[in-house]
């Protein structure tokens, strides 16, 4: 055979992938013949529409107490579903629905349990590793490197590999990772600023101070009813929270994280010991002086008395009846639509308190990636998935989020890292006149030009107060709760705060098989400890039996993740 040149090889490759189609699975394309007959396939559009119509079948995770959807719409067919379908020429049908929550998680474990997969679903961690060693995922390797589109592949990037290593397994790629921004990690203090200003109180520095506002918000009749029927500081509902952990470090809504930062307490997290050795923040002294005070609390009557066992957490705020809850910076998409709707003066107010014995906010921040989307072995178009992803980012800003974003099928958060604080003060100068709208034109940041051409369609002067009566959300809800979240929400994270980072947001070996049953220890006993039901002492009794029951071994594992 004779020696083949440079230029020869150099064709013969691109023939062979040609003709290979890169390994990928089918997709848009269009081929014809060279001179030699060779099949050459176009590179794949990112946002391609199918000739035609391709059916995707996936579970379905459902807020109930979101009432957001016009009438005739239901969680299978509104705004978002009919917008895939005329752009991409994809039918999505909900194989199955549960209830946001431990329940939807409860019938992910079942369906992965009874190998009876729709075609994609939106898992955590745990999930995804249980799912790629039962090999029942289809490898999205080729999928994402030909149809990611650039702004997907821009956000994965700037997370500095960890998002790509989250669904990497023996070098391939299992899911498409959420990329959410660092500030979804931070929980923050909102309080009913009207109620602090008819008692003449200020915003809460020190665990003292919230002890203070709490009791006056429970004693002192802030709305002003005649009743005694006000909460002070609302909690988790059933189900919830306590705090965010490893594995769930983003977005925890009424759970007590700034309350055990003021103690500089940790739970749920990996941190560095002070013999420099990993340790888990749940079993150290500063986690049971915060839950001696959070006790305390309680028996006093200023945390809702429901903690835990409460059926929907948002209530209280919506009616009207708590003071205070702590949660993420996009609360203007939560609870707070439904708060001022019931009373336009409710004037809540975010703020990175309270602070520890020296004055410092201490947040625990979460890992870029907490949610994975992933596609069930051997569906015929595992790139569809892919594609949906593509046109949310795209085209998120079009849609009326006044209707839950959470109705988009498969939806995870992919955004810029920083797009919170970035947009924040983007908006700030603009607002402030020192800058324009023409002054910001990255498209990295996939909602700042709707955001700084909306602003004022809510905001009214002076510019610089956020307080309720400055806005007008019925112009147009959805932008207000768009900005109002940016303004409030994320303003307060240009401040300097300490951000804490777990050691570790995966699993260990051992964590497989032992820590359901850890972190039930773990919860259960310390809200026991918090509404009374158990003795203060029973942390270190808790202590005991988690070293005992695998929390040894699996901190030998962590130390040893960590020094790889």
């Amino acid at each position: 055979m004779k020696k083949v040149g440079l230029l020869g090889l150099t064709l013969l490759l691109v023939f062979l992938t040609a003709c290979s189609g890169g390994g990928s699975s089918p997709g848009p394309a269009s081929a014809g013949a060279d001179g030699g007959g060779a099949v050459k396939e176009e590179t794949p559009d990112p946002f391609g529409k199918y000739e035609e119509t391709i059916t995707l079948t996936y579970g379905k995770s459902v807020d109930a107490t979101d009432k957001s959807l016009p009438v005739g719409d239901t969680p299978e067919t509104n705004q978002y579903t009919r917008y895939v379908k005329d752009m991409l020429n994809i039918d999505t049908k909900v194989s199955w629905q549960a209830a946001s929550g431990p329940n939807y998680d409860q019938k992910v474990n079942l369906s992965i349990s009874s190998n009876d997969l729709p075609d994609a679903l939106v898992v955590n961690d745990m999930q995804l590793r249980q799912m790629v060693k039962a090999g029942q995922l289809a490898d999205l390797t080729d999928i994402y490197d030909r149809y990611a589109s650039p702004s997907m592949k821009s956000f994965i990037e700037k997370t500095g590999g960890i998002a790509a290593q989250s669904v990497t397994f023996d070098g391939k790629m299992y899911a498409i990772p959420s990329v959410q921004v660092h500030a979804d990690g931070v929980h923050q203090l909102w309080i009913r600023k009207d109620w602090l200003d008819k008692l003449g109180l200020e915003p809460p520095r020190t665990i003292d101070d919230l002890e203070k506002v709490a009791e006056a918000f429970v004693t002192q009749d802030p709305d002003g009813n005649g009743k005694d029927d006000t909460i002070g500081i609302s909690g988790p509902e059933s189900g919830g929270l306590l705090y965010a952990h490893f594995l769930a470090s983003t977005n925890n809504l009424y759970g007590l994280d700034p309350v055990f930062g003021a103690f500089r307490a940790y739970p749920g997290f990996w941190i560095e010991g002070e013999d420099g050795d990993p340790v888990y923040g749940s079993i150290l002294p500063e986690t049971k002086e915060a839950l001696g005070k959070l006790r305390d609390w309680y028996a006093k009557g200023l945390i809702d008395r429901e903690i835990g066992v409460r059926k929907d957490a948002h209530e209280p705020v919506k009616s009207g009846q708590s003071g205070i809850f702590f949660a993420p910076w996009w609360m203007g998409y939560g609870p707070l639509p439904d708060a001022i709707k019931n009373d336009p003066d409710a004037n809540w107010q975010a703020y990175l308190l309270p602070l520890d014995s020296e004055g410092q906010f201490n947040a625990r921040m979460g890992t870029s990636s907490t949610q994975f989307v992933v596609v069930r072995k051997d569906y015929e178009h595992p790139e569809a998935v892919v594609k949906m992803l593509n046109l949310l980012i795209r085209d998120e800003a079009k849609f009326d989020i006044s209707v839950g974003i959470g109705y988009y099928p498969l939806r995870v958060p992919q955004s810029a890292p920083d797009e919170s604080e970035y947009s924040a003060k983007a908006l700030q100068e603009v607002l402030a006149g020192t800058k324009t709208p023409e002054d910001f034109n990255d498209p990295g940041y996939k909602l700042l030009a709707a955001d700084l051409q909306n602003v004022k369609k809510v905001k009214k002067e002076p510019y610089d107060n956020m307080d309720i009566q400055y806005w007008e959300p019925q112009a147009d809800l959805g932008v207000w709760s768009r900005q109002y979240s940016l303004l409030v929400g994320a303003s307060t994270l240009l401040e300097d705060y300490n951000k804490v980072y777990s050691l570790l947001y995966s699993q260990t070996k051992t964590m497989e098989s032992r820590w359901t049953n850890l972190k039930k220890l773990e919860d259960e006993t310390f809200l026991k400890i918090i509404v009374g039901a158990a003795p203060l002492e029973e942390f270190d009794t808790f202590v005991d039996n988690w070293k005992k029951q695998g929390g040894d071994k699996i901190t030998v594992e962590v130390k040893e993740y960590i020094q790889q």
